[in-house]
């Protein structure tokens, strides 16, 4: 059985799509993650249709109809005058251009679609309980070291592939023992039933708010029956009276609890429209998290031992592809693998050596454009005076063609 295990640690977006794509070519599956339950958690995901037409190719397209939404277009306004400065089309014309829809989903949603596909797939094991601690590569393959309530188990694979996140201890003991980078910002998340906001935010498309120092997104989810909003600030650690600290923020949580009255202390009247502080009125509760990123790995992997997703390169959410880097590198992953498990394995090493070098280049060009957008979203005037004038003379369709080469990506 071990001649064709593969183990793939952490079962988050990334590590159950790897699991998936890798049980579709024929492998067996042990995913090990640390979480007693995996319960539906995080914001809303845009899967734009570099990401979608993998999801669709997995089978799940017909799992995820009943809660995706595919928006019409998205929204570019300005916050402090709720001008509408760029629309760019979505929608029946983003699917005829790219050949798969672009769609907005919960995270909770897509993760129990993916859930559900790998439970009852009879070549994926589930352990949960089971945080990687550490592995250790031999001739054979990979023996894996997880603690579970203080026990120690051992797992034996042919290969490991680390999707075990920002924080991940995979990359730890392959690549890089830095800590992540706090990328001075502070997001805060929150979900609200579409009847408890404007007519008008509960259409089906993206809003994108700019405004000094801050940004908000939001658009409906859950087949129009929920709106996600993401509010996005400079980090305030200068300013006592917010609360907020850098040092606060070295924790592996992400769903720390917020109230509603900071998330308007920091979307204040002087720089925000009246329809934007309503909506950030409409949730009784918020749940924030600080950004971190890290720079681009010159190496990913060693032996038959690789990374996918935020292990290997996580990113800033300006650019709305975390979720679908982690769904292209399960496919290209797949696909490098490829062969059958007996005649893949004298060569597992070399065919993930190549699928790092497939994926190097694209997620680190993505990854600096997520953070070109940070600055540019975040502009004060005069300069975004200038940005908006700018996307204005651009206008949609054109500034759609900008994406092209991240939307009509396809693996090879």
């Amino acid at each position: 059985m071990h001649s064709r295990t593969i183990i793939v640690a952490g079962a988050g977006i990334g590590g159950l799509t790897t699991a998936l794509a890798l049980a579709q070519a024929g492998f067996r599956l042990e995913v090990l993650d640390q979480a007693e339950r995996l319960e539906p958690t995080g914001a809303g995901l845009q899967l734009s249709p570099n990401a979608s037409r993998l999801l669709i190719a997995l089978g799940l397209g017909e799992r995820l109809k009943p809660v995706v939404v595919s928006p019409t277009a998205i929204r570019v306004i300005a916050a402090r005058t709720a001008r509408e400065i760029l629309r760019v089309p979505l929608g029946a014309a983003a699917e005829k251009r790219y050949g798969a829809p672009y769609w907005v989903i919960h995270r909770g949603d897509l993760h129990a679609a993916l859930l559900a596909a790998a439970s009852e797939h009879p070549d994926i094991s589930l352990q949960l309980g089971r945080k990687v601690d550490a592995f250790a590569i031999h001739p054979n393959g990979v023996t894996v070291h997880a603690t579970r309530r203080g026990e120690t188990a051992e797992s034996f694979g042919i290969a490991l592939v680390g999707a075990d996140g920002l924080w991940s201890n995979v990359r730890a003991q392959l690549v890089d023992h830095l800590p992540p980078r706090f990328a001075k910002r502070v997001a805060w998340r929150a979900t609200v039933p579409a009847d408890r906001v404007a007519a008008e935010f509960r259409e089906p498309i993206v809003h994108l708010w700019l405004g000094r120092d801050s940004h908000l997104v939001h658009y409906p989810v859950n087949a129009l029956r929920t709106v996600n909003i993401v509010a996005i600030a400079q980090d305030s650690s200068q300013d006592s009276s917010q609360g907020f600290s850098q040092d606060s923020w070295r924790q592996q949580d992400w769903s720390a609890p917020a109230n509603p009255a900071e998330v308007l202390a920091r979307f204040s009247a002087r720089d925000w429209s009246a329809p934007t502080r309503a909506l950030l009125e409409a949730p009784q509760s918020f749940l924030k998290w600080a950004l971190f990123d890290r720079p681009p790995l010159r190496r990913w992997g060693r032996g038959p031992v690789t990374l996918v997703g935020d292990a290997a390169h996580p990113m800033l959410p300006f650019l709305a592809q975390g979720a679908a880097m982690a769904i292209e590198d399960a496919a290209v992953l797949a696909a490098c693998i490829g062969k059958p498990p007996t005649q893949i394995r004298p060569m597992l090493a070399t065919a993930m050596r190549n699928y790092e070098e497939k994926r190097r280049a694209r997620t680190a060009d993505i990854q600096r454009g997520a953070r070109i957008n940070a600055a540019l979203y975040h502009l004060g005037w005069p300069a975004a005076q200038v940005r908006n004038r700018t996307l204005a003379r651009i206008g949609g369709e054109n500034f759609l063609r900008r994406f092209d080469w991240i939307y009509d990506w396809k693996p090879t």
